[in-house]
């Protein structure tokens, strides 16, 4: 792909933080599935953290493919942040793209 004359490729915007709470509520999701804890209040007493804020968390898990790429490869919208994750957002992957515009 080639860009127009004197266009520079936008550049990425890691957001470690965002990074980070995704790849915790991953591990946090495969640790309930493959049942080694049994609750989230087992889990989270085991990490040391308010039940709620895991359950939050683990929202992120419900993410499209997509998204997850785009954050991971810092290609997600300016406005993306993770306090605006922890929010409710659409389960259903095609109105999770049309909301966050990707």
């Amino acid at each position: 792909m080639q860009l127009a004359s004197g266009e520079s490729a936008p550049r990425a915007r890691f957001d470690n933080t965002m990074i980070k709470a995704i790849a915790r509520a991953f591990r946090w999701q495969r640790l309930l599935d493959s049942g080694e804890f049994a609750t989230i209040a087992d889990l989270a007493a085991h990490e040391r953290i308010a039940a709620p804020y895991l359950t939050r968390l683990l929202r992120l898990t419900q993410l499209s493919p997509e998204i997850v790429e785009a954050i991971l490869e810092g290609r997600q919208p300016p406005d993306l942040t993770l306090e605006s994750l922890r929010a409710q957002f659409p389960t259903d992957w095609n109105s999770q793209r049309a909301l966050l515009r990707l």
